[in-house]
C-alpha cells in the first residue's frame, strides 16, 4: 500500500481508538454501523452535526422552559 493509503488507515484507526467526549458523536458511530449509506437521507450529516452542536452549547438543557423549577 502507498503512503497515502497508510495515512488514511492511521487516521481511521486513531478516530476509532479515541473515545468521543460527546455522547452524540458516539451514538452516531453506533447508528452508522447499522444504517448503510444508501439508506441515509439527504439531511443525515446536518442532523448529526446539529445534535452535536446542541449538546456542546453552554447551558442547562435538562428541562424545557415550562419545566418544573
Amino acid at each position: 500500500m502507498d503512503d497515502g493509503g497508510d495515512n488514511i488507515l492511521r487516521s481511521i484507526r486513531a478516530r476509532l481508538e479515541k473515545p468521543d467526549k460527546n455522547p452524540i458523536a458516539r451514538a452516531r458511530r453506533m447508528v452508522e454501523r447499522q444504517v448503510p449509506p444508501a439508506r441515509r437521507g439527504p439531511g443525515w450529516d446536518r442532523h448529526w452535526r446539529e445534535l452535536e452542536a446542541y449538546l456542546d452549547t453552554p447551558g442547562d438543557w435538562s428541562r424545557g422552559e415550562n419545566g418544573p423549577d
